[in-house]
């Protein structure tokens, strides 16, 4: 954890990002009257996994899953009509 003031913070703040960047910092804490306001930390992305068709092939929907669909209806929309 690497700590400077305001003033240094906004003199150094393009040195300040490229250490966070490569990994040399972790983390900058910005003090006021020595006194930490803030922290400056890396926002790095995680790859997203794929989600869509994340269990295609590992089972089969079966020909009548849309067979009780009105059914269903009627249970959401009684007495709402």
């Amino acid at each position: 954890m690497h700590l400077v003031n305001i003033f240094e913070a906004k003199a150094k703040l393009s040195k300040l990002l490229k250490s966070i960047e490569s990994g040399r910092e972790q983390e900058v804490v910005i003090t006021r009257n020595g006194k930490p306001i803030a922290r400056l930390v890396s926002l790095k992305s995680s790859p997203a996994d794929k989600r869509i068709g994340v269990a295609k092939g590992k089972f089969k929907v079966p020909e009548s899953i849309d067979a009780d669909n009105e059914v269903i209806r009627k249970l959401f929309t009684e007495g709402h009509e």
